[in-house]
């Protein structure tokens, strides 16, 4: 632990936000007492809802290991107010009531320790109101800090610091957020919605206001948010769905009451708005409720995804959107197309650009914040600056001034500077003038220079000695030209061209997401046994070619780490991971078997874990095609090793991995034995669970149990071959090429 790091943290507030907060501080290795209020009458459980918002977040998955729900301790705020003195961090997280936050400060002030951190979660309540009263200690050390929800999964954490903070205070936040809770930390100043809400709620109510005054149905505007804004798959309706639409007037209500009449909110006052007003009324409050503004309705046929009519308050079957915008390349055409879903992405577009130029002086230094915070906190593809690039500034200037509209200053200062973000690691400040951003964590775009490269994969310089292969394939699949650039990094390497390796990439979903299963199955398909042979063995030998690299070779993973990548990851000699990592091998789903090492390395790896029978936990891993849950359900599962590292922030992972690559250099490796133990033919089978597994499946994991079961140790040689061996056997069945075709098709697995 560092010398910043939170080790006891007090999270008052069991709701959704406070047990989340409280959950992702165990997965960070924090001591958590969560409190809540003493339920009415209740005498045996006081602190039953603290105890039972714990038990919501496990179902919920709010922990990345379920053991780690250990770390939060239940109580209340009657009977645990000594926890304040004991805690590093106490964070409030109760509802938006200024008066029931005071009279708990209080509280908290009586008790917390002389160097106890408190902050809040609000989003709405200014600081100094917060603070009122409180004395010159407590005010030093208060601050905002607003996570978003799910608090494990959300990466936005905003930090408000007061005038009379202290820097320490702010600094220790800062760095607590970033390195222990993996949270892109954004400093913020104490505005109404401070970044993400103020910016994100004004474009929901405006692309909500802008559709429901009838030209586009709610499936047009959400297609046109998803498709050319970039935006999640809910879009706007689909959001206010996910988040509550009776959240609408307590926070809508609140930014009207604290913005001036001429900011733009007021022109787009949701909480009056017919349909919002119509649906609350009906108790149609979204995802939590019987529907809002979409419901998936259950059926004797299956699902039926239905839409409500904001005429008749009565749903209909989602229609599929037609208009001619929607079948536009790009923001700009889509705006361009004379469509009812142009004229309306168009006038979203203009509104937004408007009132973001119009707003960013008051709540940030440069626009890169708010693109970030829009980016990292509503899960857009780019922000709203970037997205006036993407269109052109000076094109968004003809249209504002064709229309007789005010063209925003910043606007202008825009078009003079060259765009929003005029060059590489330049962004435009909310004075008009073009700011250098500090540095970020390592990326493999910041890469000096390009070593090898093809289509499909790069070797890249990440300097000091430390290259970097790097995937270009969608989702990072594993192809040919891969194992070519593989085999350039071996003979670079072993010439001296660079002291280490580290395998990682920019992509912030995958590591690898596999095999390419369009070059197995065209393969396949022209059923030639010898190219099949060849890719098989091209992918498994370019692996053991990596793990025999005399250099050290370390896997930076985070995302999706499946098969055939999950198989690149522990090729590496170490493997430092994002704690958002979700490994494992669902070859079995798609009628095959790890053959590029997947089986021999878990088999080695539980061996060198010790475990009495290593082949059972390695034919467990290859058959049960479960992907895990975190970085350290994977290293629970034996995927990872104890000495390999967890990385909470994954933005961080590469630049750890490259210093853990140059710690290597020169370092002994661990010793593996030369031969490994199978499973015990006297044993019960390993495959004696699948009994009543489909025909296809009984078929793989019984070739799976054979090549793990016998007498007498083997090499690792002897078992990369029988992987081998045992892929081609399966690969040429009927039953399993279905399986590869139906994924390719739907991406779905057959359970043939």
């Amino acid at each position: 632990m560092s010398a910043t790091d939170v080790r006891q943290a007090v999270v008052v507030g069991a709701g959704a936000m406070g047990s989340g907060i409280a959950a992702q501080l165990a997965n960070a290795g924090v001591k958590v007492r969560l409190l809540d209020v003493v339920p009415e009458g209740e005498v045996e459980d006081r602190s039953k809802l603290a105890r039972e918002a714990i038990a919501r977040q496990v179902k919920a998955g709010g922990f990345m290991l379920p053991v780690f729900a250990e770390r939060v301790t239940p109580g209340n705020v009657v009977d645990d107010v000594t926890a304040y003195a004991e805690a590093d961090w106490v964070i409030e997280a109760v509802f938006e009531d200024l008066g029931v936050k005071r009279e708990l400060y209080a509280t908290i002030e009586e008790h917390r320790g002389p160097d106890t951190m408190v902050t809040s979660n609000t989003s709405t309540i200014p600081l100094a109101s917060l603070v009122e009263g409180r004395d010159a200690g407590f005010v030093a050390h208060f601050a905002i800090t607003h996570f978003f929800n799910p608090p494990r999964h959300m990466p936005l954490l905003e930090v408000v610091a007061g005038p009379s903070t202290s820097t320490e205070v702010v600094e220790r936040l800062v760095a607590v957020g970033d390195h222990q809770l993996g949270k892109t930390v954004l400093r913020c100043r104490d505005t109404p919605g401070f970044l993400a809400n103020r910016i994100g709620n004004f474009w929901m109510a405006v692309a909500s206001a802008e559709a429901l005054t009838g030209e586009v149905d709610i499936e047009t505007a959400d297609t046109v948010m998803t498709r050319a804004f970039g935006t999640p798959r809910t879009g706007v309706f689909g959001l206010f769905d996910l988040v509550g639409i009776n959240l609408v007037p307590s926070i809508w209500t609140s930014f009207l009451r604290l913005l001036p009449a001429d900011d733009g909110y007021h022109r787009y006052d949701i909480t009056t708005n017919g349909t919002f007003t119509g649906l609350l009324e009906r108790g149609l409050v979204g995802r939590r409720g019987p529907g809002g503004f979409t419901r998936r309705r259950k059926t004797e046929d299956g699902p039926v995804d239905e839409v409500i009519d904001t005429d008749t308050f009565e749903y209909r079957p989602r229609r599929t959107p037609s208009d001619p915008a929607l079948q536009a390349r790009g923001l700009r055409a889509v705006c361009e197309t004379d469509s009812a879903a142009g004229r309306y992405a168009w006038t979203v577009l203009r509104e937004f650009v408007d009132y973001c130029c119009v707003t960013a002086p008051q709540i940030a230094d440069h626009v890169g914040l708010i693109d970030d915070a829009m980016k990292l906190g509503y899960a857009w593809q780019a922000g709203p600056f970037e997205l006036a690039d993407a269109v052109g500034v000076d094109w968004l200037v003809e249209r504002f001034e064709a229309e007789g509209r005010p063209v925003p200053t910043l606007l202008r200062q825009a078009v003079g500077a060259g765009g929003f973000r005029p060059r590489p690691g330049a962004v435009l400040a909310t004075d008009g003038s073009v700011a250098e951003l500090p540095p970020g964590p390592l990326t493999v775009a910041q890469a000096s220079g390009v070593l090898a490269e093809n289509e499909s994969a790069a070797l890249v310089d990440l300097g000091d000695g430390v290259a970097c292969l790097t995937l270009r394939t969608k989702m990072n699949v594993c192809e040919p030209g891969v194992f070519e650039i593989v085999q350039r990094a071996l003979e670079l390497g072993e010439r001296g061209a660079f002291t280490a390796l580290v395998i990682g990439t920019d992509h912030p979903r995958a590591f690898s997401a596999g095999a390419n299963l369009n070059v197995f199955a065209s393969l396949v398909e022209r059923n030639d046994p010898d190219e099949l042979r060849h890719f098989t063995e091209l992918g498994q030998g370019s692996f053991a070619r990596l793990r025999a690299a005399s250099f050290p070779v370390v896997a930076a993973a985070r995302g999706l780490a499946l098969g055939g990548g999950c198989e690149l990851m522990l090729a590496a000699h170490h493997v430092v991971a994002g704690a958002e990592l979700y490994a494992g091998f669902p070859e079995r789903k798609v009628g095959l078997i790890p053959a590029w090492g997947g089986v021999t390395r878990t088999l080695i790896r539980a061996s060198l874990r010790g475990l009495p029978d290593p082949a059972a936990r390695a034919f467990a891993l290859a058959s049960s095609s479960v992907i895990s849950g975190s970085a350290f359900e994977a290293q629970a599962e034996g995927l990872l090793l104890p000495s390999d590292e967890i990385v909470m922030n994954g933005a961080r992972v590469l630049e750890r991995a490259k210093a853990s690559a140059l710690e290597l250099v020169g370092r002994p490796r661990r010793p593996e034995p030369e031969r490994f133990a199978l499973h015990s033919p006297r044993l019960e089978p390993l495959d004696a669970s699948w009994t009543d597994a489909s025909p296809t499946d009984q078929r793989i994991v019984g070739a799976l149990a054979a090549m793990l079961t016998g007498d007498e140790p083997v090499t690792e040689t002897e078992l990369l071959h029988r992987e081998i061996e045992v892929a081609l056997e399966l690969v040429v069945l009927p039953a399993n090429q279905d399986r590869m075709r139906h994924m390719l098709a739907t991406n779905r697995p057959l359970e043939n």
